[in-house]
């Protein structure tokens, strides 16, 4: 496999450990409640006591790294670490900068400024006075304007990738191990003999609710398979939208008494992604999980293809969701940031007379963010990506 040159406008950015470490040097004037939120591992805290207050060589530096950046609304911990330097894993390094000042290497608020101190053949990252401090106050003291503080998170921190892209993802995108869906309970007649269902419409429901009040709604699931062996990983369900249990159904006797009649469960549509009708499939809502995600790099290799584009588009590019055939099982991580490879196509050499059959070199197309985990297979957001990315593309760590 050949990787782009290291001053290729394709080299590997990924700078979001970076960004952690920098925002910990912000974080001393806010209540640490939210430290044990994000782990930090022994071996980055060793890391980072070992080059305390050396800094970084200039050469770790981005080609175009300012002397200072301000913290606005709609920054991201990627967008930011790629602002400074190239090499997206030594942000416990970064941390190491400034020891005494972090307080918490994982967090980062709207308001800060990040400035840039080279010294010598080094580079520190320090916090600068924000505007609206006063110089009587305690060096450290940080104070945000309530023009750009962003509640992104409960503690105020920025996120480390766009959340509004996965956030409807965390509950929408599901895969099942089996075609579970098959024997869910179904939407059987709608109010009024409807076609299809709206937001506040009523559905009639039977199968076993199980005692669930809330519930997703689900089309026919599809199969997923893996692109190498054609084996079938898991099953996704097309996300529909979501209903309120209202009345339960049951089995009532007739009026006079010598037969019963079935009636279904009663519920109310509560929102819509695509209309609800006969057939579709219900599951219980699970809980919310919208913790902030620690990206890193996988501990061992990890190596497989895209499965599928979500959505059944043909080809994604950046803030698109894909689907990978790697889950839980092969040791697959949420946070884990992988690269994008498109293998190198076959060509033949017309200038040699013996026309022989040459590989080209595989390319690195683009970089994903894994949000999250099945089993068998894994969701991820296409970050970054120079080329159009489709199913069979490979992946690897970066």
């Amino acid at each position: 496999m050949s990787r782009p040159h290291a001053h290729s406008p394709r080299r590997m950015r990924l700078s979001l450990w970076v960004g952690m470490a920098i925002a910990a040097m912000c974080s001393g004037a806010y209540s640490q409640s939210a430290s044990t939120t994000w782990p930090v591992t022994p071996e980055q805290r060793e890391t980072a006591s070992q080059v305390a207050q050396a800094g970084v060589p200039l050469s770790e530096l981005a080609p175009n790294a300012p002397d200072s950046h301000t913290v606005v609304r709609g920054d991201t911990l990627w967008d930011i670490s790629k602002i400074f330097l190239r090499s997206p894993w030594r942000w416990p390094e970064l941390w190491g900068m400034n020891l005494e000042q972090i307080k918490n290497p994982h967090l980062i608020y709207p308001g800060q400024v990040l400035s840039l101190v080279k010294v010598g053949d080094r580079a520190v990252l320090r916090v600068a006075q924000p505007v609206g401090t006063s110089g009587a106050e305690p060096a450290g003291t940080v104070k945000l304007s309530p023009r750009v503080r962003v509640e992104t998170l409960d503690n105020g921190a920025i996120p480390s990738i766009p959340m509004h892209l996965i956030a409807p993802f965390l509950n929408e995108a599901v895969v099942f191990s089996t075609d579970e869906l098959v024997t869910a309970p179904r939407i059987v007649a709608s109010q009024e003999g409807r076609v299809l269902l709206s937001r506040g419409e009523t559905a009639y429901v039977r199968g076993d609710l199980k005692g669930n009040r809330d519930f997703r709604v689900f089309r026919n699931t599809v199969p997923l398979k893996d692109p190498d062996t054609g084996e079938v990983l898991g099953y996704e369900a097309r996300y529909v939208g979501t209903a309120e249990f209202v009345r339960d159904g049951g089995v009532q006797a007739t009026l006079d008494g010598k037969s019963a009649q079935i009636v279904p469960a009663t519920f109310k549509m509560t929102s819509i992604r695509q209309e609800a009708g006969v057939g579709d499939r219900l599951a219980p809502v699970p809980q919310s999980d919208y913790a902030a995600y620690v990206p890193h790099a996988p501990s061992q290799p990890i190596k497989g293809r895209i499965v599928s584009i979500y959505g059944e588009a043909i080809s994604a590019g950046q803030n698109q969701i894909i689907t990978l055939n790697r889950g839980a099982r092969d040791g697959m991580e949420r946070g884990h940031v992988m690269s994008l490879w498109r293998d190198g196509a076959m060509v033949v050499d017309t200038t040699d007379r013996s026309r022989p059959l040459m590989k080209l070199p595989d390319e690195r197309i683009g970089t994903i963010f894994v949000f999250r985990v099945f089993d068998r297979v894994s969701y991820a957001l296409i970050l970054e990506s120079g080329d159009p990315v489709k199913p069979g593309d490979r992946f690897s760590q970066p």
